[in-house]
């Protein structure tokens, strides 16, 4: 697939699901009610029976994943994340994960990218819920390179994965069309010593902001793009680790079971490190615009670059030169 860049994610989304279907006759897509809000309405017309809205009946939907993955298909399964998680978690974990049946479960609107949806809907916590599965993969996306590359790596693995994204257009674009993410759960996008800026998602774009802080600073910052908080990507971790001794995590997500605790759980038992971990703590969504919002979780390139200094015992900006 190429020209992705520039494109909401879920149109992305839509594409992606058509081309899979186009080359795999067994894939499906199931929808609760949110097909107009995910852009897979033209679906219906594309994929024919193996295009499902079932109703708001997100638990129903996962189950009849697991049935068609019984009788040989493979469902691509959306819903706004916290419906999917919270609502549905029981038959994720027991018709699919415990009955070893595959599914792609992609869950939109995260963190404070649900904007005026408001707090019911802004998940802060489904990355917490499901990491808990054994054996699911999570991930969560930052642009519509990397979402077409997960959703088709979900095709070809089988197995349980839940993908985390956003539904309209990312900030800026991370990666080129045609990138190659093979099997690896993580890329460095920066090179630096003196701390180490792990992120998924939006916080992607922010820790490459925060770097570019820290650099007017003199404070060389490791960028990586944690984009599969499960299985973590160990290896990337420890090496920039190794060198920089100082981690700050960077989410769209509850610090507590997202992508901060699996870098905290991975450190504490291979290289223990200073962190400190951005993300949202001990509170529920509101309304507000996406940049409104991560300016009052703490979320921003400021908040990271903050941390980063807080951490490093800097406490002034020591602007180069």
């Amino acid at each position: 697939m190429s020209g992705l860049s520039g494109q909401e994610l879920r149109a992305v989304y839509a594409s992606t699901v058509r081309e899979l279907f186009d080359a795999h006759p067994d894939v499906y897509a199931l929808e609760a009610d949110l097909s107009s809000s995910m852009g897979t309405s033209g679906l219906r017309d594309q994929l024919g029976a193996h295009y499902l809205n079932v109703g708001i009946m997100e638990a129903h939907m996962v189950s009849a994943a697991a049935g068609l993955n019984l009788t040989g298909g493979f469902a691509f399964v959306h819903s706004f994340g916290q419906f999917l998680a919270r609502r549905a978690m029981d038959q994720i974990f027991v018709s699919l994960a415990y009955a070893k049946l595959s599914a792609c479960l992609v869950g939109s609107d995260a963190g404070v990218t649900a904007e005026h949806n408001g707090g019911t809907h802004m998940t802060f916590e489904d990355m917490g819920i499901v990491r808990v599965i054994p054996g699911i993969h999570v991930y969560d996306v930052c642009d519509p390179v990397q979402f077409a590359a997960v959703l088709r790596g979900a095709y070809e693995r089988k197995g349980l994965t839940y993908v985390r994204t956003i539904r309209k257009q990312a900030a800026r674009d991370i990666y080129p069309d045609g990138t190659d993410f093979g099997t690896a759960g993580a890329r460095r996008l920066r090179r630096g010593s003196d701390v180490t800026l792990a992120a998924c998602g939006i916080e992607v774009a922010e820790a490459l902001a925060a770097a570019d802080l820290l650099a007017a600073e003199g404070i060389e910052a490791d960028v990586l793009d944690m984009f599969r908080v499960k299985p973590l990507d160990a290896e990337v971790l420890l090496e920039s680790v190794s060198r920089t001794g100082a981690v700050v995590s960077c989410e769209n997500h509850n610090v507590i079971n997202g992508l901060g605790s699996a870098v905290a759980e991975t450190l504490a038992e291979e290289l223990p490190t200073r962190q400190y971990r951005v993300g949202v703590r001990e509170q529920f969504g509101q309304v507000g615009t996406t940049r409104y919002l991560m300016e009052q979780y703490g979320l921003t390139a400021e908040a990271i670059a903050s941390q980063a200094r807080a951490l490093l015992g800097v406490t002034q900006p020591q602007p180069v030169g």
